[in-house]
């Protein structure tokens, strides 16, 4: 199964979106997303605070920012699952 992590935090309107994208345009059987709160992190926040919604495939450590829509989301899943 593969593995992403969203990069996000609470409170953020395009993560909601972003969240609500995947959930319904992506295969849950065959993957694992982790959502990951960028507040609690320090080097998080450095490294994602203005770009977030991101979601990061942790094998390959591609990363897919915002914006994103079910098409750019697709590419990505396929691109990181071959």
């Amino acid at each position: 199964m593969r593995e992403l992590e969203l990069m996000g935090t609470v409170g953020c309107h395009l993560c909601e979106v972003a969240e609500q994208l995947i959930a319904s345009s992506v295969d849950m059987q065959a993957y694992t997303i982790y959502q990951v709160d960028i507040a609690d992190d320090d080097d998080l926040v450095e490294r994602y605070g203005v770009k977030i919604p991101v979601l990061l495939d942790l094998e390959s450590k591609e990363e897919l920012e915002w914006p994103f829509d079910q098409s750019k989301l697709l590419e990505f899943l396929q691109r990181v699952s071959n």
